[in-house]
């Protein structure tokens, strides 16, 4: 027997712990070198963790739901060992069976469930023993604990026989009884409570104003629709509107340097360079991945990496790294038909942009009404360090700079 440890991946000094997902293996079953066991997920990303050897796994030492930190053991993996010759011993050890007993039990006992599914039924009032688990041995798992509904109190007297009539009305697959209404209580993911928790610390600790600006978009996308096609070719991806929104705001945040800033205590840190927070939508909830340096980057560069950032937050790859830091943010609501907002302060940034839909508008140009694509520009700011006059010059930057989109080509 040659046994290899399978222990949690370093996480980073900004990750304390994490929470074990599913395991995609199960005791006895083959594994092969670099095969993906479980994914840990974090406040921030969701790690995969592969397999240190080609083997048998014999042991799983933390189950589904429980909590875990960097280094410690999780599983044992015999790489001497053939495919189905392990006994499929307990997978977790509050389920393992008793020392007096025999290794390879025939059903966990009565009630028995992993630590995230236990914590589901308290808070839904259930027992274990009336869950039907589906893990090995009857053990119920979270996903029993989720899908698990109270039991019915059965009414007694007149209501009793009230209700007798609707016996044999058809139970839809939740087994609730038509009519009633349900609720489902589901624990937040770490990245929710993650980001709970730093929009209430924002909320708190910044003195946000939010001060508003329209832009005429019409220049830019006559830009776009000119050298779109010629653009595509060239450098592999499509001209988009967020190379412009980071040109612009790169040009506000170099001639007002404390829009780029930061408090520290009863100091402020001034940034030498800019990364860029891009707000993106994934699966697990809203994540901002960095643009570093992001006032060195060429437009193409630009639309490569949110392409990169976009396709990684869907699939769940973000590192760590990729969404540690940033000095400003861009937060871009449009996407999904937004006409205004107030974005929150990312901490311990000091400044968001916020950008919105593109719509046809009627407005006024030198005395005549004439339509024009508008955009609204939000821009909230910690009015701590930023006054009145950097935000709103600040903001005038970035409109004027798309409005005129060759100034940022220029860098006047």
């Amino acid at each position: 027997m040659s046994i290899i440890e399978v222990q949690v991946p370093q996480l980073s000094e900004s990750v304390a712990e994490g929470t074990l997902a599913s395991w995609k293996k199960k005791i006895g079953e083959a594994v092969g070198r670099d095969e993906v066991l479980i994914d840990i997920e974090t406040d921030k990303v969701v790690l995969e963790v592969p397999s240190p050897a080609a083997g048998v796994l014999v042991e799983i030492i933390k189950g589904d739901g429980e909590t875990v930190v960097s280094g410690e053991l999780i599983a044992k993996i015999d790489t001497a060992a053939t495919a189905g010759a392990v006994a499929p011993a307990a997978e977790a050890p509050k389920a393992a069976a008793p020392a007096a007993a025999p290794a390879a039990a025939a059903a966990a006992p009565a009630g028995t469930a992993s630590p995230a599914a236990r914590k589901i039924l308290d808070e839904k009032g259930i027992a274990a023993a009336d869950v039907a688990g589906s893990g090995r041995g009857g053990r119920v798992t979270k996903e029993d604990a989720v899908a698990a509904q109270p039991k019915a109190v059965a009414p007694s007297g007149p209501v009793a026989a009230a209700k007798s009539s609707a016996a044999s009305l058809p139970v839809p697959p939740s087994g609730v009884a038509l009519g009633e209404r349900t609720e489902e209580r589901v624990p937040m993911t770490r990245l929710r409570a993650r980001i709970a928790e730093r929009l209430l610390q924002s909320q708190q600790t910044n003195a946000i104003l939010t001060t508003f600006n329209e832009v005429n978009m019409a220049p830019v996308m006559a830009l776009r629709k000119q050298y779109g096609e010629k653009f595509e070719k060239t450098h592999g991806v499509r001209l988009g509107f967020m190379g412009f929104f980071v040109k612009a705001a790169v040009a506000a945040l170099q001639k007002f340097p404390i829009l780029n800033a930061s408090v520290d205590g009863n100091d402020i840190v001034y940034h030498g360079y800019v990364d860029i927070g891009i707000a993106v939508g994934s699966p697990r909830g809203l994540v901002v991945p960095i643009l570093r340096n992001a006032d060195q980057m060429s437009i193409a560069d630009i639309e490569k990496k949110i392409a990169e950032f976009g396709a990684k937050a869907k699939d769940g790859k973000l590192s760590i790294e990729e969404l540690t830091g940033g000095t400003f943010s861009i937060s871009n609501g449009g996407i999904f038909g937004s006409m205004m907002s107030t974005p929150i302060i990312n901490p311990p940034q000091s400044a968001i942009l916020g950008i919105h839909a593109t719509k046809d508008r009627a407005v006024v140009e030198n005395g005549q009404v004439v339509v024009r694509p508008i955009n609204y520009l939000a821009m909230s700011y910690d009015h701590r360090i930023i006054d009145g006059r950097e935000a709103v010059l600040g903001l005038v930057t970035m409109k004027e700079a798309l409005e005129d989109p060759a100034r940022l080509l220029l860098n006047v």
